[in-house]
């Protein structure tokens, strides 16, 4: 990072802020006080046990539109996995600097598939 925390503004780079969510397709249950004797029945439809992940870059340049990319990954997968892979987490991230069209800085969490080896950003090293 340049003095001053100017990398974006140095690079003319996009600002990119990566996370995640899972979301359950469970409705959920709660507790009601009715009178006594009058137990509230409520019918739901749907139900399962289904999950679904979201993970999806903010991405924000200044003087451009904010950029929201997202991909979604349902539990329903041959391989039993319920969250994304690193290699998904990467592909991700090359889709968003594809569509960009520039250089990125990439924030995200410390999120166990981050932190691998193989999911490791790199910079490029400059051409001359």
């Amino acid at each position: 990072m340049a003095p001053g925390g100017r990398t974006v503004a140095a690079l003319d780079a996009w600002l990119v802020f990566e996370d995640e969510a899972g979301f359950s397709m469970t409705p959920p249950t709660t507790r009601t006080w009715p009178r006594r004797g009058h137990t509230p029945v409520v019918r739901v439809r749907g139900r399962s046990r289904r999950r679904l992940s979201v993970a999806a870059p903010v991405c924000y340049k200044p003087g451009e539109p904010l950029r929201l990319i997202y991909r979604s990954c349902p539990d329903a997968r041959p391989d039993g996995r319920k969250s994304f892979s690193w290699k998904e987490y990467r592909d991700l991230i090359q889709s968003a600097h594809q569509q960009l069209g520039g250089p990125i800085v990439l924030i995200r969490d410390n999120l166990n598939t981050h932190l691998t080896a193989a999911c490791a950003v790199t910079s490029p090293t400059p051409t001359t």
